[in-house]
């Protein structure tokens, strides 16, 4: 096999792309990390290549669509690093290295909802000790479309969203920090922030990036 690379241009945009010619008959395409891969006939030159490649633009620049879709479908954040899910049959889940391997979606959910329990109560416990004087509250966990947590004063509880699990342990703190600050302070005010940063001082950078990624 002989290898080489070129630039080309698809959907007027340069791209890296990397061809592979070998004792093949037809050339195929495929997208690896945003480099195009074609693997070709060994007779066809770099000129001819690309001006197939311009032919099935439209193909080319589904297939990358198509690719980045499912990418996105096998990973995964968790604690604020990256997985690729693997899917093996096995019952039980497992991090190994940068994969978390599972059965299935349903048995991935039920690692990850039995992580947010473990982590959240173990973090929630280390930082009620910086505290005084806090109530008696419970935690809960759930999924939330439109905030990271909420502190509810009638109820006694701090609820937090499910989808922390993925983010940084220190952003999982900062919301911790921030419900139970509205204990004393039931308002967003310049008393409840400079609460906030006694336990916190970095709050608006936890603040920014967790308003990039969805919720504030």
């Amino acid at each position: 096999m002989k290898t080489s690379e070129l630039k080309v241009i698809i959907n007027n945009e340069e791209v890296d792309c990397i061809i592979n010619k070998k004792s093949i008959k037809h050339i195929y395409f495929k997208w690896v990390n945003g480099v195009l891969v074609v693997s070709c006939p060994k007779y066809l030159s770099d000129k001819k290549i690309n001006k197939i490649i311009l032919e099935n633009e439209k193909s080319i620049v589904k297939l990358k669509e198509k690719t980045t879709k499912t990418t996105k479908e096998n990973e995964i954040y968790y604690l604020g690093d990256k997985y690729e899910i693997v899917y093996d049959g096995n019952s039980k889940t497992y991090i190994y290295g940068d994969k978390i391997i599972c059965k299935d979606r349903i048995e991935l959910n039920r690692f990850l909802i039995g992580e947010c329990k473990r982590v959240f109560n173990n973090r929630l416990k280390l930082i009620k000790n910086e505290f005084t004087s806090l109530p008696e509250f419970s935690l809960r966990i759930r999924k939330m479309t439109s905030r990271w947590g909420v502190c509810n004063t009638k109820s006694m509880t701090v609820t937090l969203n499910t989808e922390l699990i993925k983010k940084d342990v220190s952003l999982i703190d900062y919301v911790i920090i921030h419900e139970l600050c509205h204990f004393k302070h039931m308002n967003h005010s310049k008393d409840f922030w400079n609460e906030v940063s006694k336990y916190y001082p970095y709050y608006k950078l936890a603040r920014k990036a967790l308003r990039e990624s969805q919720y504030d």
